[in-house]
């Protein structure tokens, strides 16, 4: 009887690995946790959404939140903009996402930029859940 007990505790613990790793994947590049269990259309449709918030973001000159200023309200939109993974990092290594206030769609441009990172989030959890064996 323990022997199904613990071998029961190795496979939630597999499986817990493998579920975070899927999340790890999801966040690092939208949709490559969907990708990567076998969910092709819906992992290719997250990551052209994503990446068009992204590149619409950008082109309306908003910009990335930094963590110079500690007020909370920033901190918050800047963990809501780390949320597009390699998007993120790629976009700020390019010297883009420092933003245009003069802009007329700086505000949007910002809006989208987060929105971006908070949908990665969840496609990311989607991906977790699905890997978990909470959904399908």
């Amino acid at each position: 009887m323990e022997t199904n007990t613990s071998t029961e505790h190795i496979e939630n613990a597999g499986s817990t690995v493998k579920a975070f790793g899927m999340f790890f994947l999801g966040w690092l590049v939208p949709g490559l946790g969907h990708i990567a269990q076998k969910r092709y259309l819906k992992g290719v449709v997250f990551f052209t959404g994503i990446l068009l918030l992204s590149v619409f973001g950008v082109i309306m000159q908003g910009k990335y939140y930094d963590t110079s200023q500690l007020h909370p309200l920033m901190l918050l939109g800047f963990v809501g903009d780390v949320g597009s993974g390699l998007f993120y990092l790629i976009i700020k290594a390019l010297g883009f996402g420092k933003g245009n206030i003069e802009a007329i769609t700086y505000n949007y441009g910002i809006a989208y930029l987060v929105c971006a990172g908070l949908l990665n989030y969840l496609v990311a959890l989607n991906a977790f859940d699905i890997a978990k064996g909470r959904r399908k």
